[in-house]
């Protein structure tokens, strides 16, 4: 064997030989995302490179900021696209520490049942129960429990709160009752209550002790004044990071809505209903009908969040944070159903949207949503690591059991109607040429043409041939939300754990540092990096 001449540096030096390079391994990010040197980029275009891991993956913190008052445990929001969010999915999102944005291609007051649906599943002190009176029947306890999916029902004198507490019906009171009788001759009179001014503490304490489905809150002359259920309890055990106000501990209801006169009403049926969070939707938001919207949601309705958008440029960003947007949507044709870029060669890809837009928003202390483009945990963590507080998931939600829709069979295979909003079928829904859907939530009688979300979100409302910008598809089932979401919670915490960074800000402040590199990706690059060179792999993301 040759005699080896080579001097190699002593191993111990290894970490002070490392400081000698004049630059880091890999990019910054805004070298990255030069798009005078790279052009615009997607998520496929490059990578993260790993750093150190000092700590377990299940100490990573992904909290993240989605407006300016609003922080959710998780980033992850539901589109409101009407085969995506309404009052299931919008539900599931918020226990799961995420957020639904319940869609507005339906009439307002089908809407506005939608939002009081998720205000309604979880609460502190139901500060307003629906109350009854002795006088009335089992058959309006029985509507309640249809519309609304409850039926343990204060009795007060006066059917009022406020009014003296004289019992209370279940489920169980109403059992094999006729439908005509008197809630006085069923109703529960032997109460547990607790006083005005207790802790919610205290009042689970004595909830839990009593074994009692609801505990009513009564002041000093046995007036009710509040409600507490035990659902609720429950709710908080299963459901730890769910997204909840912190003063009434209801879930966080959000919904989109236009920018026309008509979205005005609309929005006024939300408000009363419990919105928290109002997206105006538009596949180009640097319009003056949404920065006229805008001021006048900030004006009317001051405690309401508004997030404006979609926007992929700088220039359209500072329009709507002027006029007061409390948060900015990202993307324009990114999504897999959205052909805006194909078909009016206007758009941006999404990688480079993100960046310019976040970078831009965050001076001003607006937060960001990365909307479209998502198809796995490394496009979340991607998104992510180029300053949005939050992606918002179309496609990769549609599919699951609490998407709108029934499942049917294509090709063998288990399948969701699932459709862009700027297909030509959601243009047509609620016209004349297509009656209104029917749901959970109906609209309440009459005429059932609505003014369509799709036409309006894409400025077509007056024009007599209808261009598409979207897609009408399938998507295969995915099964339940409440198992697919904490897959991708998890999974964005490993990621993190691999870049060595324990928390979501922390990982967004390494990287305008520089110390969270990247490196762009060839094409080949893209391959070497998927599966390749077999015959054929079953491919499981999670069990």
């Amino acid at each position: 064997m040759p005699e080896q001449n080579t001097q190699f540096l002593p191993a111990s030096s290894a970490l002070e030989h490392l400081q000698s390079y004049s630059r880091k391994d890999g990019l910054s990010a805004s070298d990255l995302m030069d798009s005078q040197v790279h052009g615009g980029l997607t998520y496929n275009d490059f990578l993260l490179l790993p750093g150190k891991i000092d700590f377990p993956a299940s100490d990573v913190n992904i909290e993240s900021r989605i407006t300016r008052k609003v922080v959710l445990k998780t980033p992850f929001m539901s589109s409101p696209m009407d085969t995506v969010t309404e009052a299931s999915m919008a539900i599931a999102m918020a226990l799961l520490g995420g957020i639904g944005v319940i869609h507005h291609n339906q009439t307002a007051e089908s809407q506005a049942a939608m939002v009081r649906a998720v205000k309604r599943h979880e609460n502190g002190f139901i500060t307003e129960p629906v109350v009854l009176s002795p006088s009335n029947l089992v058959e309006e306890v029985l509507d309640i429990k249809a519309r609304l999916g409850f039926c343990g029902i204060p009795i007060t004198d006066t059917g009022r709160l406020g009014g003296k507490l004289v019992g209370i019906v279940t489920a169980r009171d109403i059992q094999f009752r006729d439908s005509h009788t008197p809630l006085s001759d069923v109703m529960t009179t032997a109460l547990v209550t607790a006083p005005l001014g207790i802790t919610l503490r205290e009042a689970n304490d004595i909830l839990r002790d009593s074994k009692k489905g609801k505990l009513p809150i009564v002041d000093t002359a046995g007036n009710l004044i509040s409600l507490l259920a035990r659902s609720d309890l429950l709710k908080n055990q299963s459901y730890p990071l769910a997204s909840k106000k912190a003063d009434s501990k209801q879930l966080y209801a959000a919904a989109s809505v236009g920018t026309r006169p008509a979205d005005r009403v609309r929005l006024a049926l939300l408000a009363e209903a419990g919105l928290d969070i109002v997206i105006l939707d538009s596949s180009q938001g640097n319009s003056i009908f949404q920065i006229d919207m805008i001021q006048w949601i900030k004006a009317t309705y001051p405690s309401l969040e508004v997030i404006a958008g979609n926007v992929v440029t700088r220039e359209q960003a500072a329009s709507l944070i002027a006029a007061g947007a409390d948060g900015l949507r990202i993307g324009m044709g990114s999504g897999s159903i959205c052909i805006t870029q194909e078909v009016m060669a206007v758009g941006r890809p999404q990688a480079t949207a993100v960046y310019a837009v976040a970078e831009f928003a965050s001076k001003f202390g607006v937060p960001v949503i990365a909307d479209g483009g998502i198809s796995n945990v490394g496009h979340i963590v991607k998104a992510l690591s180029l300053g949005a507080g939050a992606v918002m998931m179309g496609g990769l939600l549609a599919g699951t059991e609490e998407a709108p829709g029934e499942y049917f069979y294509h090709e063998g295979k288990r399948v969701k109607a699932y459709r862009g909003m700027g297909s030509l079928e959601a243009m047509e829904q609620g016209t004349a040429k297509k009656a209104a859907v029917k749901g959970k939530y109906p609209s309440p009688g009459g005429d059932n043409t609505v003014e369509n979300a799709a036409t309006s979100r894409y400025f077509s409302e007056s024009s007599a041939v209808k261009v598409a910008q979207g897609v009408s598809g399938d998507v295969q089932d995915k099964g339940s939300v409440k198992a697919f979401l904490p897959y991708l919670y998890v999974g964005v915490q490993h990621s993190l754990q691999d870049i060595g960074v324990k928390s979501v800000a922390a990982f967004q402040q390494e990287v305008k540092a520089g110390n969270v590199r990247f490196e762009l990706r060839t094409a080949s690059a893209q391959v070497e990096g998927g599966v390749h060179g077999l015959n054929s792999y079953t491919k499981r993301l999670f069990a």
